[in-house]
């Protein structure tokens, strides 16, 4: 089903909101916001949404920087995201509610709920969220993203002449290729800009540097004090055997679990994963 959508005014420009909302009764009570990854939108929970069927009132914005918010401007980082998260509550007269968050959004969603305590009832996070320890102040983040994400910033800054050209490109992705749907194309398109990637590398890589060099945001799951769960990925970005967490770095004070089968994409676009996104978050509701 596709979300109905909306903008919210925002000090930068109107981020774009997408919402799959629950069921009437059903969901009464049960908001869920969902933040998305790096370079993602918000129809990465395309999948989620399939599988919650209106058990909640799922919202998802295209963050700052990204998609059909590709030309918000700044501030960027993950505080700005926190705090538009709870300007998206304000706005829909969300008093509490809980978070989803993928890969970055994992961070942004534990940002949240550490700077505004009060307004995120539990936290969800989806293979990210916890630091891989500490790099120094001066480190290149630039070099560490191409390290860590190269595929995606290597995106960023390609050209394509057509819609169907930019679809292929992902469909070719060694993480997705064997789980297509349309959910996943919807996705790829939502993130064409003409020729290109909507994606702000600013955005990026002030973002970038939150989770890997700033230790107020990339340590804030030390500091939660709502409920949390954790779940990880089995394996990684490319779909390589070993997955980006794992037992030795994952807090057990996050209930972290594993799910098998997927990677660090496919555990939010799968059915497989999505499934098990759903039945966490309504363990937490």
């Amino acid at each position: 089903m596709r979300p109905d959508e909306f903008d919210l005014p925002t000090n930068g420009g109107a981020l774009r909101i997408s919402r799959w909302p629950g069921a009437s009764g059903e969901a009464s009570g049960k908001p869920v916001i969902a933040a998305h990854g790096i370079t993602a939108n918000a129809f990465s929970f395309g999948s989620l949404a399939d599988e919650l069927a209106g058990r909640v009132d799922l919202i998802a914005p295209d963050l700052r920087g990204r998609a059909a918010s590709g030309k918000v401007g700044g501030p960027y980082g993950l505080a700005t995201h926190a705090d538009d998260l709870v300007a998206l509550m304000d706005h829909l007269g969300i008093g509490q509610a809980t978070i989803v968050g993928h890969s970055m959004g994992a961070f942004v969603a534990v940002f949240a709920a550490v700077r505004h305590p009060q307004r995120v009832k539990s936290v969800l996070l989806v293979d990210g969220g916890v630091s891989f320890g500490p790099l120094p102040p001066d480190t290149d983040v630039d070099a560490v993203l191409e390290a860590v994400i190269g595929p995606a910033i290597r995106r960023l800054q390609m050209t394509f002449e057509t819609e169907q050209s930019y679809v292929d490109f992902w469909r070719a992705h060694p993480s997705l290729r064997d789980e297509w749907s349309p959910w996943l194309e919807a996705y790829a398109l939502r993130d064409f800009d003409g020729n290109r990637s909507a994606c702000n590398i600013e955005a990026i890589r002030a973002d970038g540097h939150d989770i890997l060099v700033n230790e107020e945001t990339n340590t804030a799951y030390k500091h939660l004090t709502c409920p949390a769960k954790m779940l990880w990925a089995e394996r990684g970005m490319l779909d390589e055997p070993t997955g980006l967490y794992n037992e030795s770095n994952v807090p057990p004070a996050l209930n972290p679990g594993k799910v098998n089968g997927v990677n660090h994409y496919t555990i939010v676009a799968s059915r497989r994963g999505a499934s098990a996104i759903a039945e966490q978050l309504l363990a937490l509701l």
